[in-house]
């Protein structure tokens, strides 16, 4: 009797912990995936190897995930799902787009403009150019601060100019873009009293959507909108991990 309520109550832990009641709502589970670098070999987590991504792409297409842009949720789908890649890498410019096409899929990129203007560490960077001409069947652009500072303890203050900061440029740019932000390094207040000033200035100035990472599939509609998980893939992830991370997040065992 013990040994089967200890077993009831740890399916109950998993199936509410990993949201698995979400496959009996296909129309509500919503996976956001999150990406940084493409190279043809993967050295580092956040760079994927071309190999591993198309294996990926591959898999979403052949069981029929449907590709969202934020700008579509309110259309909804069975099996959405959202393909990011945060910081506006060259590689991502000179592989998705034809990765995209062929399994007819949809990224969204976060750029952190001041990433553009200066660049970042020895990475190359898109160019303004490059990101303004990005094929919008395939591409959506959103926001990713300017300075991409941790915006956990930052102040009040300075978020609203950053944020701002990142709008105005890609106005200035004449690049369309999507009221998203990815946290940079997925950080923001989490104190209750911080946390509601904080998405209060993300209100004002008109974010529709922000995301953390949480490795958590989503429920969508929802009523956290500046708290949706991503799902972080890491380069060296076999495409059995890749799997298993579509249905539960991340777990800490694999």
């Amino acid at each position: 009797m013990v040994l089967y309520l200890i077993s009831a109550l740890l399916t109950v832990f998993i199936v509410v912990y990993f949201r698995l009641y979400l496959f009996a709502f296909p129309h509500n589970r919503l996976v956001i995936l999150m990406y940084h670098q493409i190279e043809k070999e993967s050295h580092e987590d956040l760079t994927v190897s071309l190999e591993n991504l198309e294996q990926q792409f591959s898999y979403l297409s052949r069981k029929k995930y449907t590709a969202r842009f934020f700008s579509e949720l309110h259309t909804a789908s069975k099996k959405n799902i959202i393909i990011t890649f945060d910081d506006g890498y060259k590689n991502n410019y000179e592989y998705l787009p034809s990765l995209l096409e062929k399994y007819n899929l949809k990224a969204t990129i976060f750029i952190p403009t001041e990433f553009i203007e200066k660049g970042y560490k020895n990475y190359p960077m898109m160019t303004f150019d490059e990101i303004r001409n990005l094929d919008k069947k395939y591409f959506e652009i959103a926001l990713h601060s300017h300075a991409h500072e941790n915006l956990k303890n930052a102040s009040a203050d300075f978020i609203e100019k950053d944020l701002k900061k990142n709008m105005q440029i890609l106005d200035a740019q004449n690049i369309k873009y999507s009221r998203v932000l990815a946290y940079p390094y997925g950080k923001y207040p989490q104190k209750k009293h911080d946390k509601l000033a904080f998405f209060s200035i993300l209100k004002k100035i008109g974010i529709d959507f922000a995301v953390r990472i949480g490795n958590k599939v989503n429920y969508y509609p929802t009523q956290r909108p500046y708290e949706l998980c991503r799902i972080d893939i890491k380069g060296k992830d076999s495409i059995i991990k890749f799997k298993l991370k579509l249905i539960f997040g991340r777990l800490k065992l694999f």
